[in-house]
């Protein structure tokens, strides 16, 4: 894979469950128009994958092909975080980008602002400042570490702004 010269920028957005994907494809639209100046580049984690929904929605969506897939597939919270997690930093690393947008509160939406934020790349949040203020679930806890992290906080509504 060739990566352009230092002079265009490169934002990853990571996809990880299937909602990501419709969150995903209007960002992926909005740069499209800038493709002279920044590289559009998708990260699917493999959060949840299955081969013919994930093709149809990349199809009915009008998205391209994922340019990296982590394969981090299912098990525990703590299994699939760290598998996003040390997968995503060796691309990262090999390939680092200028900005990662993450969408909503899956655990692969932590794990890659976690990942992007240790890694000193700018990290913004799409759908950020979401509180159900009930920390027995996953999904508040991803929501506050990766609002917590986030350069750039985008918010459905100004009520929703709980960070």
């Amino acid at each position: 894979m060739s990566f352009p010269s230092h002079s265009m920028k490169t934002v990853y957005s990571v996809v990880g469950a299937r909602p990501n994907f419709m969150k995903v494809a209007p960002v992926h639209r909005a740069f499209q128009p800038h493709a002279a100046t920044v590289r559009h580049v998708i990260v699917h984690t493999g959060q949840h994958y299955d081969a013919a929904m994930s093709d149809a929605f990349f199809k009915d969506l009008e998205m391209p092909e994922p340019s990296f897939f982590l394969n981090a597939g299912s098990g525990s919270h703590a299994e699939q975080t760290t598998k996003v997690m040390v997968a995503f930093e060796e691309i990262c690393i090999k390939h680092p980008p200028d900005l990662v947008i993450v969408v909503g509160d899956v655990n692969s939406t932590m794990a890659a602002a976690v990942t992007a934020a240790k890694c000193r790349v700018k990290v913004a949040h799409v759908e950020a400042g979401l509180r159900s203020f009930d920390r027995t679930m996953p999904e508040e806890i991803n929501r506050v570490v990766t609002d917590a992290v986030a350069d750039y906080a985008f918010i459905l509504r100004k009520a929703a702004a709980g960070i």
